[in-house]
């Protein structure tokens, strides 16, 4: 341990000393990037308490022999296996999946338009030639989402029975607001259909929420949303792939406004004929 400290002493010494030859000498440009990757690497593999664990875990107070300590692999695999049981535990039921499946989609979508509407505000109101309030719309995009989960408490809806057509009606609301801003060409317009767009998805997410939570137990909230999350960034980057990227379609951002419209119309097309169905039954 004290030559190990030794030598981050002299490597954080050589490193000041690096700096203020850097600093001297401006047109050595790489010396110093490459210096501090070759510090932020070696500082990242150093792991000088390593030699100690196998003791430390097989002393008498671990409880912990010398061949469960030396084989992770078992470990790994015995974790790997919990996984995959939790998982099939938690997407068995299938309310849980059908909540879990539109908290992907809609997630997807919610994070391509968040992330591209700023081009598509820009193409219908250029800020070189117009007055532009992308600032003040994405501020009140965020109040008015935080106040619609703040509210969802205050409803007294038996969201068992309701929360999937509040699913179905609200995602087709968020289409009709994509359609807006896909055929109207006026900023405000945009503005307005974005608000309510946003305003929407935060309260069904706020549902779906509840919905699952309900459901499950406590010791899996952290895994199943995890999980729904990793599921959602994973369809927004074969949408980004598909629909944004040069590689795949390129298409322009007003089209792909267009083909985000796809997704809340799945979402609402599922939800009320389900409902309807079970109502008249």
């Amino acid at each position: 341990m004290e030559s190990a400290i030794i030598l981050t002493n002299f490597l954080l010494t050589f490193a000041v000393e690096a700096m203020g030859c850097w600093k001297q000498d401006t047109t050595n440009t790489w010396a110093f990037p490459t210096l501090m990757l070759c510090l932020y690497g070696f500082f990242c593999m150093m792991k000088p308490s390593e030699p100690f664990l196998t003791p430390y875990l097989t002393g008498p107070d671990k409880n912990m022999t010398t061949d469960e300590v030396a084989r992770p692999h078992r470990h790994m695999l015995g974790v790997l296996l919990q996984l995959g049981r939790d998982l099939r535990d938690c997407y068995g039921s299938r309310k849980l999946l059908c909540w879990s499946l539109w908290w992907a989609l809609a997630t997807a979508g919610f994070n391509q338009v968040v992330n591209y509407v700023q081009v598509l505000w820009d193409l219908r109101a250029p800020s070189h030639s117009s007055a532009v309030y992308n600032g003040a719309v994405e501020a009140i995009a965020t109040f008015l989402s935080s106040v619609t989960s703040f509210l969802v408490q205050y409803m007294k809806i038996n969201w068992d029975h309701f929360g999937e057509l509040a699913l179905g009606i609200f995602s087709a609301i968020d289409a009709g607001c994509l359609f807006v801003m896909h055929f109207l060409t006026n900023i405000w317009a945009c503005y307005v259909g974005y608000l309510i767009f946003k305003a929407c998805y935060v309260l069904l997410l706020t549902i779906a929420t509840f919905q699952i939570a309900v459901n499950l137990s406590m010791e899996r909230y952290a895994l199943m949303f995890g999980f729904n999350n990793f599921i959602a960034l994973l369809i927004q980057t074969i949408l980004t792939i598909v629909v944004v990227d040069s590689r795949g379609l390129g298409l322009d951002i007003v089209t792909q406004v267009s083909a985000l419209i796809l997704l809340p119309i799945y979402c609402s097309a599922k939800s009320p004929s389900k409902f309807l169905c079970q109502r008249t039954i």
